[in-house]
């Protein structure tokens, strides 16, 4: 039997969850009801208004996609750059870590007046939630390649993108997987952090969440952030999937979970 399939794999996180629905339903039942959901309150609304969250799950997985795409492609190439001269990294890192420590509702309203309404802030706002940790790992990734692969290279007269293709690329595979697992679900928190604090747009769970609380509808409250949970479950097992493939030949792609 394969892993996947063995019981000991599966049983204690279907215990786990279902001691966690427990003890949500009997906290519920003993709180007023503008205060928590119950259980059936919670599925009742999910299976009565199941195109309104598949919509909104659409959108905020459109907003997720694109700002983790974004900030990957940029905290990558931005870490290549300083791993090969050093005067960019003592340059931009103060400026990266700046931003990183910046709450993110400090400059989300700047962003709608210089982006004006619409989604477009939704993405820049997720891509700098998760930007740090791309940008650290990949250049703590691009560093940790073996000294003597590395010498043999040099001494073979290895062009830069020769090295960078052939030794710290797969040298930092370990090191981008981790950091997708830390951001994945940091971007489910970056999207809804946008969808809150950004505005011309009502699509999106967070949106569900903000319009929800302002009528007072605890059960949809309850409802975005189980699909929110899950679609956050979701992307993290992919990338642990998506690892173990790519990463056969490395420890950190095959050792047991």
């Amino acid at each position: 039997m394969t892993r996947a399939f063995r019981l000991d794999v599966w049983l204690p996180p279907v215990v786990a969850l279902g001691v966690l629905v427990l003890a949500w339903q009997l906290v519920a039942v003993h709180e007023p009801a503008h205060a928590v959901a119950t259980v059936p309150e919670t599925f009742f609304e999910l299976a009565h208004h199941p195109g309104l969250y598949w919509r909104s799950s659409v959108v905020t997985l459109q907003e997720i996609g694109v700002g983790l795409g974004a900030s990957f492609v940029v905290a990558f190439a931005l870490a290549v750059a300083m791993v090969h001269v050093e005067i960019v990294e003592r340059a931009l890192m103060p400026l990266a870590v700046a931003l990183n420590v910046t709450p993110v509702i400090a400059y989300a309203p700047g962003l709608v007046l210089l982006l004006g309404f619409g989604i477009a802030p939704r993405y820049v706002v997720t891509a700098i939630v998760v930007f740090f940790p791309f940008l650290v790992n990949s250049l703590v990734g691009l560093r940790s390649v073996d000294a003597s692969a590395l010498d043999l290279l040099r001494t073979l007269h290895a062009s830069r993108r020769e090295v960078l293709w052939r030794l710290r690329l797969p040298s930092s595979l370990p090191y981008l997987f981790a950091a997708a697992r830390i951001c994945l679900p940091l971007s489910v928190v970056g999207a809804v952090v946008a969808e809150f604090t950004t505005s011309g747009s009502n699509a999106g769970l967070g949106s569900v969440i903000s319009s929800a609380n302002q009528q007072l509808d605890v059960p949809a409250i309850y409802a975005a952030i189980i699909v929110l949970a899950a679609l956050g479950l979701v992307l993290t097992l992919v990338v642990v999937l998506l690892e173990r493939r790519v990463l056969a030949w490395h420890p950190a792609g095959s050792r047991p979970r």
